[in-house]
């Protein structure tokens, strides 16, 4: 688990019981205001007893209420002083906030989901992805809706480099790929939630087929990262006007840059030459690339 209890929090929260949903949800809105509750004002404030606040502690990683306090206000003031770096009061976005505003909340938000995704990343699970990647005769590469993105990203960027990389956004299409996946393929999949059932079958298929299987997510107990091999975990905040589908966007694609960079390292001569062959091959599509050429011919059709 994260050392940040604002992180274990929200990863945390989908597998909590609802008394202790609104025990987290209370210290993720208000941190150093939760800090400074006793625990009989923290148990009537969110209608549960002082029993289940404390239980609520121990799942979360204390052994006493008064330790989970002390986590909760270091976090809150690590918090405000992030805040106070891009002037924003709260991080949600809110109807009147000016386009200033916005942006510097968008701004601290995205910021936060890439450096709380590189202090989480579990070094030795992203070595493992590498490694079965290296030596994969395919990978193949699912999300769906925004997590589709990032699975393209994955894929394009893997072929430019020599990989055989596949994506499928279509899960049927995604479930027919995976079911003819040869011996130790790779097959990755994306998902914020983790609980995304086309995501899962695909998996699934996958794993049925001897692949080596990965998952993408920000929720560590989820049944997507339970089903996987290898884990890499994202750190991303869902807020009112759901920009988290942004901010988790831009975690995915770190993840998908660290993936591409780990394999590119392991042969660099090799990638070096694909990248040049690939560039290569689109120079030509360029405007100014393809303006000169036209001055060109024009030159020598007149010298005639």
């Amino acid at each position: 688990m994260s050392d940040d209890i604002l992180v274990r929090l929200r990863q945390m929260l989908p597998d909590l019981r609802p008394s202790e949903q609104r025990i987290a949800r209370a210290a993720l809105e208000d941190p150093a205001g939760a800090a400074g509750l006793r625990i009989t004002e923290m148990a009537a404030r969110n209608d549960t007893s002082t029993a289940t606040v404390a239980r609520f502690c121990k799942h979360v990683g204390f052994d006493g209420y008064k330790r989970f306090c002390l986590a909760l206000a270091r976090a809150g003031g690590d918090e405000r002083g992030r805040r106070l770096e891009f002037g924003v009061s709260e991080g949600d976005i809110d109807t009147s906030d000016t386009m200033a505003e916005v942006v510097r909340k968008l701004a601290f938000q995205e910021a936060r989901a890439v450096e709380e995704t590189a202090e989480m990343l579990d070094l030795a699970q992203l070595d493992r992805v590498v490694d079965a990647i290296i030596g994969a005769p395919v990978v193949d590469v699912f999300g769906s809706a925004s997590s589709g993105l990032a699975a393209q990203d994955l894929q394009q960027k893997l072929r430019r480099i020599g990989r055989q990389a596949n994506v499928n956004t279509d899960p049927h299409l995604a479930l027919t790929s995976a079911a003819v996946l040869p011996p130790h393929s790779v097959a990755i999949a994306f998902s914020h939630s983790g609980e995304t059932e086309e995501a899962l079958s695909t998996l699934r298929t996958a794993a049925g087929r001897g692949a080596f299987t990965v998952a993408v997510t920000n929720f560590p107990g989820s049944p997507l990262a339970q089903a996987a091999d290898a884990l890499l975990t994202t750190v991303a905040r869902e807020t009112r006007f759901r920009y988290g589908a942004m901010s988790s966007r831009m975690a995915q694609l770190m993840i998908v840059d660290l993936i591409f960079l780990g394999v590119a390292q392991r042969d660099p001569e090799i990638v070096s030459s694909s990248l040049s062959a690939t560039l290569d091959a689109v120079a030509g599509r360029r405007v100014g690339v393809r303006e000169q050429r036209l001055e060109g011919q024009t030159s020598t059709s007149h010298a005639r």
